[in-house]
């Protein structure tokens, strides 16, 4: 899939904490849109502090973030943007298409959408089940369901794929291409190399710092390398001696070779609010991209970076 000739989203020298440790310094990044973006490093690389910038629910020091040409976390961007977290946040005494229900009424979302995202994420054998009787993977889905709702025309999906099995991994990467064949952007953060051949564009991430923004094929040939892996190690040997981000420590060698391997098991979560948070303050996540008047017993952690 081409990109588009509008980018999705802008942000220019973006600087954000987690607690007292900075994440983001003066970050620059351009999300083409129409195409599936991949944002791909070890755990602990600031992706899903970017990924929350992104969606508005990340207090930021300074800079600025541009999604769809308006400002990240605008009421105006609630229904054109779906964000899947991590943590499982959906509600276990309601079935699959309860929860489906509950969110496309909060959304504003027409009843048969509901139809729409079950047959797309293939849980309409499950529709009728108890989410809490369901398998990770399976939650994960019912997460990426309540964020295909209403058609968003941005996809923020952090770590999606984890805990699926490979057909099912397949079979997402697949539906995530024939969304951008329609029109929608996808960012996809990942810390498995190996679905960095999957995207259109990648954004490869260490130490709270974007390395390299190329395709695939582009990266391959400015580093000399075979694989997506190889290429990353390139990029680090490049840079100055323990060079990373001010305040970040270089990753132990554990943690880059883990880019090459699948993890466990992890639920994923509803979409979230993307209502941007009071100056100073912690945003509080929400389980759809209007807030809702309860959230479920499991809630969204989000402590990573």
């Amino acid at each position: 899939m081409q990109p588009t000739q509008h980018a999705a989203v802008v942000i220019t020298d973006l600087h954000a904490r987690r607690g007292k440790n900075p994440v983001l310094t003066g970050l620059n990044v351009t999300v083409p849109g129409g195409a599936v973006v991949g944002l791909i490093g070890p755990s602990g690389c600031g992706k899903t502090t970017l990924l929350r910038a992104i969606v508005g629910v990340q207090v930021v020091q300074s800079g600025t973030v541009t999604v769809l040409g308006d400002t990240a976390g605008s009421a105006g961007l609630r229904s054109r943007v779906g964000y899947v977290t991590q943590d499982a946040s959906v509600y276990d005494d309601l079935t699959v298409r309860q929860n489906l229900q509950y969110f496309a009424a909060v959304l504003g979302a027409p009843r048969d959408d509901v139809d729409r995202v079950l047959e797309q994420t293939d849980l309409t054998p499950q529709s009728g089940q108890l989410v809490a009787s369901l398998s990770g993977g399976q939650r994960s889905r019912v997460s990426l369901a309540g964020a295909l709702l209403g058609t968003p025309e941005l996809l923020v999906l952090d770590e999606p794929t984890v805990g699926l099995d490979p057909v099912l991994r397949v079979e997402l990467w697949a539906l995530f291409h024939r969304l951008a064949a329609a029109g929608t952007s996808l960012l996809v953060s990942s810390h498995v190399m190996d679905e960095a051949a999957r995207c259109d564009r990648l954004l490869l991430m260490r130490g709270g710092e974007i390395l390299a923004d190329d395709t695939p094929a582009g990266l391959l040939a400015s580093t000399g390398t075979t694989d997506t892996e190889s290429a990353f190690l390139a990029l680090i040997g490049r840079q100055p001696s323990g060079g990373t981000a001010a305040g970040h420590p270089a990753e132990p060698a554990a943690a880059l070779a883990a880019l090459a391997a699948p993890t466990a098991p992890t639920a994923l979560a509803a979409p979230t609010a993307l209502a941007a948070p009071a100056a100073g303050q912690a945003a509080r996540p929400r389980t759809a991209r209007h807030a809702l008047p309860a959230t479920p017993a499991s809630t969204p952690n989000d402590r990573r970076s």
